[in-house]
């Protein structure tokens, strides 16, 4: 499951993509301009962007080279158009596009092109978030010969005392098995304290408790009476 931001100044494209992408089992957010688009960038961190070069106020690829520029490019880009040409596709590419989709945008290129681009950052992803969590937290993990990651932070006795993720699996998979833990953990830490939880994670409120029942993680196990 991934976070993919939808940017279009088409109601009728942000809509189709957004139900397509949803039924697929991923968080959907959109935009219909690089003013929104940048707000939700920033305030989301997206594992995913499909962005439309064509839109009134400014162009996709100009948004691409100003997160290029800006060092935001963090995450993949596919980028859309109905008026593409190869000259166009290079240029995106250049800039650090991973892939440019053509409409009107087929079932099977849309869902292949996400699947391409999310595979080798979400393991990316993986790795990193889980050597930074054995770091953060001063505790140790290594993979084992089974094709599992274990991770053991020093926390209290219980539960989250020790996670073991097993790699042979589907990356969605993988990726929420993590996620789940890494959010276990901050609540445990924090006490429950969505608040804090959400200052440490960088996620609005919001959509933290959106990916917590997303992820069924238990709200009410780590609570001391905070917020």
């Amino acid at each position: 499951m991934a976070t993919i931001l939808v940017v279009d100044d088409e109601l009728g494209i942000r809509a189709l993509l957004s139900e397509i992408l949803s039924d697929e089992g991923h968080t959907v957010e959109l935009a219909e301009n690089a003013a929104q688009a940048r707000s939700v960038r920033e305030s989301l961190r997206p594992d995913l962007v499909l962005l439309d070069i064509w839109m009134p106020d400014v162009d996709g690829i100009s948004l691409l080279k100003e997160w290029g520029a800006g060092g935001q490019l963090t995450m993949p880009v596919i980028m859309m158009s109905g008026h593409g040409t190869i000259d166009t596709a290079v240029e995106a590419t250049k800039y650090g596009a991973t892939a440019f989709l053509e409409k009107p945008i087929t079932l099977q290129k849309l869902l292949r092109a996400v699947e391409q681009a999310l595979v080798k950052p979400g393991l990316r992803a993986l790795a990193t978030a889980a050597g930074l969590l054995r770091e953060a937290v001063h505790g140790g993990g290594e993979p084992a010969a089974n094709g599992h990651l274990n991770v053991t932070p020093m926390l209290p006795s219980g539960p989250q005392a020790e996670q073991s993720f097993d790699l042979d699996r589907p990356l969605r998979e993988a990726r929420d098995a993590f996620e789940k833990s890494y959010f276990e953990f901050h609540l445990a830490k924090e006490g429950g304290s969505m608040t804090r939880v959400a200052e440490k994670t960088g996620l609005e409120r919001t959509h933290l408790y959106r990916k917590l029942k997303q992820l069924g993680v238990d709200l009410t196990r780590n609570k001391r009476g905070v917020a």
